[in-house]
């Protein structure tokens, strides 16, 4: 789950990003509009915690741009202003939902799942696929009842592919859900944690589809 991070508060902006990646997330973070604005329109992300008040802007104004070139992505509004109207305003402007400050980072974290989870059309937290049974808050996998033990970027990639049944996704997109734009990526880096995947759920789960990158097995029993 790739997040963003728009926080001018230098020490909140690290502890959001240390608190999110234990929570399983890769966080890419920006510490002003203009660096919010050009993150926005350069990558994809599955959800953004955003500040209301920048130094060289209004959040407000950044979420109406991006609402207005039809970006629907789940956006937690951040702000120290909480008093009804300013949810209200944040909420009309398309901020998803709301969380004033001071906040604690696992509602942070529960809040995101949530929306991610209902911009995806579930109505529950856990992901299954055949006997595979993934759950995004404890990071826990199960394949026929039994625990499976996977690092966070295994654990990632499976999320990834588990979100979109069927759907062939590249390793630049697969890459893009792992890595923060400032990590070095080894070239051979999703095929090691794919490798892993396979021997530890079975090889019949994912399928190379040659010259074009990974998906479920359709034909998976």
């Amino acid at each position: 789950m790739r997040i963003l991070v728009v926080e001018d508060d230098a020490i909140l902006l690290d502890g959001l990003q240390v608190g999110l990646n234990l929570s399983g997330f890769t966080v890419e973070i920006a510490a002003n509009y203009a660096d919010a604005e050009t993150a926005m329109r350069a990558g994809e992300f599955d959800a953004i915690v955003l500040d209301q008040m920048l130094p060289d802007g209004s959040g407000l104004e950044l979420l109406g741009s991006l609402r207005q070139r039809g970006n629907t992505v789940p956006v937690l509004l951040l702000t120290a202003r909480d008093t009804v109207v300013d949810r209200i305003t944040g909420l009309d402007a398309g901020a998803d939902d709301y969380l004033g400050k001071p906040f604690d980072l696992d509602e942070v974290a529960a809040r995101l799942r949530a929306l991610i989870r209902r911009a995806a059309g579930r109505a529950t937290e856990a992901i299954a696929w055949r006997d595979i049974v993934i759950e995004p808050a404890s990071m826990t996998v199960r394949k026929s009842g039994d625990q499976v033990r996977l690092s966070r970027r295994e654990f990632s990639i499976l999320k990834v592919l588990m979100d979109r049944p069927g759907q062939i996704l590249s390793k630049r997109q697969l890459e893009e859900k792992l890595y923060g734009w400032q990590e070095d990526v080894e070239s051979n880096t999703v095929e090691v944690h794919i490798h892993h995947l396979r021997a530890k759920l079975g090889n019949h789960v994912i399928e190379t589809v040659r010259g074009i990158g990974y998906r479920l097995y359709e034909d998976a029993s």
